[in-house]
């Protein structure tokens, strides 16, 4: 799969899974369905997937997590919160350098509209 493939499997898990649960739980239970649903579509997927961060040559022991990192290739952010903050999208965009990666989701499941919680980023920019 390409890397617009990968992206159209994960929004439309993450639509059902919102379908179904709407919003109001925590982020935990989100990603455990979220989870589950690209099981179901035989979509590969890394949870809590650890990176480091390397300064200057030296690896700092600091535990990054990614939410998911799916088919080794688009990382997965899962919130649950009011709104998304520019500190949400510069995680994400910090996780996509760190990972040297090109394409990254952050989806809050927190809102009434699905297409209102949900954020392709790539690389170093935001596309709407």
């Amino acid at each position: 799969m390409n890397l617009d493939e990968i992206g159209k499997q994960i929004v439309d898990a993450a639509y059902e899974v919102h379908k179904s649960l709407g919003p109001g739980l925590l982020e935990s239970a989100y990603e455990a369905c979220l989870k589950h649903e690209l099981s179901l579509r035989d979509i590969k997927y890394v949870s809590q997937k650890e990176i480091p961060l390397i300064y200057k040559g030296v690896k700092v022991d600091i535990a990054y997590r990614l939410d998911l990192l799916v088919e080794d290739t688009v990382i997965v952010e899962i919130k649950s919160t009011d709104r998304l903050t520019d500190v949400n999208l510069a995680q994400i965009i910090s996780y996509l350098k760190l990972k040297d990666l090109r394409l990254g989701y952050l989806i809050n499941f927190n809102v009434k509209y699905f297409k209102n919680g949900i954020k392709r980023v790539v690389n170093n920019f935001e596309e709407e």
